[in-house]
């Protein structure tokens, strides 16, 4: 592990493995970089990858208040971090919320961006359909409207000793033993701090209040089509997202796009099942050079 400042003044808590083109990989909630921790010891022989806590998780400075995690400061993360790896451009590599990063990444700053993976985060696009039309995934979404409540949410998830989250991690999986009872305590002590909880909360509260309070704003980026070559992985049974969110995305994309569902799988997909994912990410890495 090692600590990376960025050029903002922020300090990144990150894992790093191997040497080659950079491939970052940015986790979900409420995670921290060891989700990544199958794809760093796959990876690292032919790549070097760098896994960070991202803001607010785990080592990584946690600011204070929600308007430090809009999305643009998200965004602005990804691209300093690289930066600071001494690269013009990285293949990126997102779940969940790390996946939301990505996806806004290639389409606000897609000079960065070499290559991407997504692993079950719908394209910004689809999803905003599906919230406002879509009424299976506006009740599979309930838990944004909570997360907007001051207080609660932080104290349940904070307490006891982070518990929340070990629950939200292996209850939710479909490959339960993916989870090790070391790994959940891992994920548990990310939360140590009494502020990562809110941190973490507070990507959601500013993502909604973006969109509440300036609904047209994001269009102009969000209506881009993407230019680089571009892989979806997502894990078929996932609780929270549903495959249709998959549906009809070609449209979205001006560079190459693939698609790999992975049927016994849920919502953590690079864990429940890390050789497939593992194999996905080799082959779609593969023409990557050092020269990005």
């Amino acid at each position: 592990m090692e600590k990376v400042r960025l050029r903002s003044g922020l300090n990144v808590n990150l894992a790093r493995a191997g040497s080659g083109p950079l491939v970052v990989m940015l986790h979900g909630f409420p995670e921290c970089w060891y989700s990544w921790r199958h794809q760093l010891r796959a990876l690292a022989p032919r790549f070097e990858c760098v896994a960070p806590d991202l803001r607010g998780y785990g080592e990584t400075d946690a600011p204070r208040g929600v308007g430090n995690y809009a999305l643009d400061r998200l965004v602005e993360d990804v691209v300093e971090l690289i930066e600071a790896m001494g690269r013009r451009r990285a293949a990126v590599v997102g779940h969940d919320w790390g996946g939301a990063i990505a996806w806004a990444t290639a389409l606000k700053r897609p000079e960065v961006v070499e290559r991407l993976v997504v692993m079950n985060c719908p394209h910004p696009a689809k999803f905003r359909a599906a919230l406002l039309r879509n009424p299976r995934q506006m009740l599979r979404s309930w838990y944004i409207l909570l997360f907007q409540v001051p207080w609660l949410p932080d104290a349940l998830l904070r307490a006891p000793d982070a518990a929340a989250v070990a629950r939200a991690l292996r209850y939710t999986a479909v490959q339960k033993e993916a989870f090790s009872d070391e790994d959940l305590a891992y994920f548990r002590r990310a939360f140590r701090d009494p502020y990562s909880a809110t941190a973490a909360l507070n990507y959601y509260r500013s993502l909604f209040r973006s969109a509440v309070l300036h609904p047209h704003e994001a269009d102009a980026w969000i209506e881009r089509k993407i230019e680089a070559p571009t892989m979806l992985v997502w894990g078929e049974q996932d609780v929270a997202l549903g495959k249709e969110l998959t549906y009809g995305m070609e449209p979205l994309f001006a560079g190459p796009f693939e698609l790999h569902y992975v049927p016994d799988s849920g919502h953590w997909v690079q864990q429940e099942k890390p050789e497939v994912v593992n194999r996905y990410l080799s082959g779609f890495f593969g023409p990557l050079t050092d020269e990005a």
